[in-house]
Order: C-alpha cells, then structure tokens, then sequence
C-alpha cells in the first residue's frame, strides 16, 4: 500500500445539499476516499441546518485528518436571499476548518471546471465524466452537489502539484511520455 502524502476535503456548499469529497494523494496517484452530499431539510429552520453543516465538516475532518481544505466559492446570482443562505452555509463549514487549523483554500465555479475539464463553462455532465476519467472511477453519480465537491477537490491538487522533479528541457510528447512512463494510462 502506497503512503498517503496528502489528504484533501472538498466542499460544494449548499442549504439543502452539501457536497463533500475527500481525496488522498499518494505522491504521483490520485484515489478517491469518499464522495457524497449531507441532506438537509427544508423542513428544519434554517440555523439547524448551519448547525448540520458544522457538525458534518467537524465528523469529516476528525475522521480522516485531512490536510486541505477546499471550497466552492458561491457564483453571484440574481437572488440575494439564496446567496446570503449560501453564503452562511460556506462560512460555517470554513469556520469548522479553521477551527481544526486546516489551510482552507476558495475557488471559483469557473476556476474549478478549467482545471477539470480545460474549458470554465463545462457542463456539470463533463466535468464528472472528466473526474470518472482522471481518477478511473466505475460508480454512477447521485448528486452533482458530490461530483462538484470531487472537483473542488481534485483542483485544489492540481493547483498545488508538485512540478516534476527532472527540470530538463521536454522536446515535445514524446520525450514527456518517455521520462514519465507512470503517467500513461492503458485501457
């Protein structure tokens, strides 16, 4: 088993669904740990719900003591209401991370799908198609609120790569595929 150099929590904050993601980095490999979304009913007022995201992040992080902490910033909208409840909801689940001393990062929706897929206005559809791709995964996405946070986290990890060791000059494809066999991938 490969030693975990790095793990990162990904969140795509919402008032009724929160996506979260975690990711563990083993030097040059990628494996997802978990993916999924915290339920929140609109049933409960909107404080519990707050009181919900705190308690999830606060599990997440004791459970698996990740060292990132990355989020979906909220895209500004028409609706001020919706962005003033999403907007508590990213503070409390940064808040969690702060409190636990983890580095919290902020990226944008446009931001997050460029380092995804290449291109800030994909699909939520292409994105996690890209994620199933990069990552090699067999499972069926539920929620898109958990593919996003996979997402958020996977550009957190991009974002901070290490850059490859060997600074030599690359003459095109063929010498980057011939000095990094492990990147190729067989299908």
């Amino acid at each position: 088993m490969q030693t975990v150099h790095k793990i990162i929590l990904g969140i795509d904050p919402g008032t009724l669904l929160m996506g979260y993601s975690l990711i563990a980095v083993h030097h040059k490999r990628v494996t997802l740990i978990e993916m999924n979304v915290l339920k929140l009913s609109s049933h409960k007022d909107a404080y519990e719900r707050l009181q919900l995201i705190h308690k999830k992040v606060n599990e997440l992080i004791h459970q698996f003591k990740p060292n990132d902490f990355a989020i979906e910033a909220p895209f500004f909208g028409k609706n001020v209401q919706s962005m003033l409840k999403l907007g508590r909801a990213q503070g409390v689940a940064i808040a969690t991370a702060m409190q636990a001393g983890i580095p919290v990062t902020e990226y944008s929706p446009r931001k997050i799908k460029q380092a995804i897929t290449g291109n800030g206005n994909a699909g939520k559809e292409q994105v996690w198609k890209m994620l199933r791709s990069i990552l090699s995964l067999q499972e069926e996405i539920v929620h898109y609120d958990a593919s996003d946070a996979l997402a958020v986290a996977m550009c957190h990890h991009f974002q901070n790569k290490v850059p490859l060791s060997d600074s030599k000059k690359l003459n095109g494809w063929k010498d980057f595929l011939s000095k990094n066999p492990e990147r190729i991938v067989k299908k």
